[in-house]
């Protein structure tokens, strides 16, 4: 098969983060500060990102502006010709510092919000930062770049869809993102306390749609629906090592975000591979591409130039067989294991992100 060029790539520049969300995709062993790449080691894969293809740098973590050298970084990724995109938590989003990285070349800002008021925000985020994630978001609009509001949906918060899109509308924001959780690294260590229920879920659905009308010439709104309750498994990445390619702190690079999850992947690293052979060459990209590797169902089915049979981590995670049709698909053998899950969740409380 023919396989492109990447269009982006996520910059994970550290894991770590001010905040603590028991639903972080982050793996349950973070990279340390000690086992960060340093500023010219990033130079150096974003110059070979940009080699290879790659459009869009997003710029993230962890927390992306706990790295000191951010603005020589987002200078770097400008100057070769990429986008460049800033997925934060806002916290430390001062008018100076984005001034600053404004000047060097950033062009959007992803800002994630936990919840509608301060004190679900607060419970959600582990720490007081609701009241910093409203002044960032003002600082962006005064600065006049694009904003995204980045929104995790879980049972805690699913009840305040609603306030949560009224409140991207008074920050400003271009776009608004409403996903429900991922359950992969923390998430998946909180799943049981962040299973939305069936009836949050569909009274969700007619407020998202009425808004998305209502709004669809002022702010984009991409709703994420739950992948345990749905008929069918979505994309997983346009298809597995075909348009993104992640960079974790320590080198690693990853497929998608949560590759790490698969124990049976081996990962190749950047500090000791070039990125174009990762990307072109390496086991890990070239495992799960195109469809030659399916088994049925999802070899026989016509869904599978459209999902491409789901999600490999969640495969993994949920049977032990990242090759597995993702489970969420009602066609899948191994159906029965969600089923059971959403059958014997019991809500219990949030186990909250820690550094270690």
């Amino acid at each position: 098969m023919t396989i492109p060029p990447p269009l982006g790539l996520l910059a994970e520049l550290t894991h770590r983060c001010p905040l603590h969300c028991p639903y972080c995709s982050n793996p349950i062993e973070l990279v340390t500060r000690a086992n960060e790449m340093t500023t010219e080691q990033w130079i150096s894969v974003l110059t070979q990102a940009r080699d290879l293809g790659v459009l869009q740098v997003h710029m993230s973590g962890g927390e992306p502006l706990a790295r000191h050298d951010l603005p020589a970084l987002v200078a770097h990724a400008s100057d070769l010709g990429c986008y460049v995109n800033l997925v934060t938590s806002g916290l430390g989003l001062t008018e100076e510092r984005l001034t600053d990285l404004a000047g060097r070349g950033l062009a959007h800002v992803q800002l994630s919000v936990q919840g509608a008021d301060a004190a679900m925000a607060n419970r959600i985020a582990g720490v007081r930062a609701h009241h910093h994630k409203l002044a960032a978001a003002a600082v962006v609009k005064r600065l006049d770049l694009p904003l995204t509001v980045n929104v995790v949906l879980h049972r805690a918060n699913h009840h305040q869809v609603g306030a949560l899109i009224e409140l991207a509308e008074q920050m400003g924001a271009d776009r608004l993102e409403l996903a429900n959780t991922q359950y992969y690294g923390w998430g998946l260590r909180n799943r049981d306390a962040l299973m939305p229920t069936a009836d949050q879920l569909a009274a969700a659905e007619p407020v998202v749609r009425a808004a998305t009308e209502r709004l669809r010439d002022k702010m984009l709104i991409v709703y994420v629906v739950s992948d345990y309750y749905s008929e069918y498994p979505k994309p997983c990445m346009y298809g597995w090592g075909s348009r993104q390619l992640t960079v974790a702190p320590n080198g690693d690079v990853l497929p998608c975000p949560a590759a790490s999850a698969i124990a049976t992947l081996k990962l190749d690293n950047v500090l000791s591979t070039a990125l174009s052979d990762i990307w072109y060459r390496s086991e890990s990209f070239n495992a799960y591409r195109g469809t030659d590797w399916m088994p049925e169902p999802c070899r026989g089915c016509a869904r599978k130039e459209v999902d491409f049979g789901g999600c490999r981590c969640q495969a993994f995670l949920l049977t032990g067989d990242a090759a597995a049709t993702d489970p969420v698909c009602t066609k899948s053998p191994a159906r029965g294991i969600v089923d059971r899950i959403l059958a014997e969740t019991t809500p219990s409380e949030f186990v909250m992100r820690v550094s270690r």
